[in-house]
């Protein structure tokens, strides 16, 4: 059973997003919060497996609250975004969001994106994650926060899937790209991300980005 806390300050849509998780078999909404405040201060208390999280919400916004939730250990993050909202959405993926969703995305993938980031495999919709790359590729050059020498102990082969990150690839499209086994760039995946200190594939594609490679 994967535990959720649900937290979006719009009370109706919230309330569209609990009915829609709990009509979805092995999914328990544990709880529910209207800002990001109180998404914390449940999340210490039920201990979930994710929250689902609104970008935008009072008294704590939702990158704060990813930044707290993911630093602490309480749960895995998937962000809920618009396309309006790039700079937020950034700044989630950077605080250690596992992935995002569209608000406007059709119930059935709501439900497979919380059981994806269930699995821990993070991305939650490659052709999504390529789109924002893509969005901020074509804008300025952020500050690179960064060193490149963070780079220094992966494996060749592991640069190889790193640049398949940043490309928002899924495991099959990096195996199919790289002629590899799915189960060899999962464990590929999982050891440098541990080499990097990273929580997420998501987090991974920023460091490319960061790292302008």
């Amino acid at each position: 059973m994967i535990r959720v806390l649900v937290a979006e300050d719009q009370s109706a849509v919230r309330a569209g997003l609990v009915l829609i998780l709990r009509s979805a078999p092995g999914i328990e909404v544990v709880g529910e919060a209207a800002d990001g405040e109180q998404a914390v201060a449940l999340a210490r208390r039920l201990r979930p497996d994710l929250v689902l999280m609104d970008v935008q919400m009072p008294r704590l916004d939702g990158v704060s609250a990813t930044r707290q939730v993911v630093g602490e250990g309480l749960a895995d993050v998937l962000v809920l975004t618009t396309f309006d909202l790039d700079e937020y959405v950034f700044g989630a993926l950077r605080a250690g969001a596992s992935g995002f969703l569209l608000k406007n995305a059709e119930a059935k993938d709501l439900v497979e994106a919380v059981r994806t980031v269930a699995r821990g495999e993070g991305v939650v919709a490659p052709a999504v994650t390529r789109r924002l790359i893509a969005e901020f590729a074509a804008g300025p050059v952020p500050e690179k926060r960064a060193d490149p020498a963070v780079l220094d102990g992966l494996t060749r082969r592991e640069r190889e899937v790193l640049s398949c990150l940043g490309d928002g690839l899924s495991n099959a499209e990096i195996a199919g790209r790289l002629d590899m086994a799915e189960a060899t760039v999962k464990t590929h995946v999982s050891r440098l991300l541990g080499k990097l200190g990273l929580r997420s594939r998501v987090q991974a594609a920023v460091l490319v980005r960061e790292l302008g490679i």
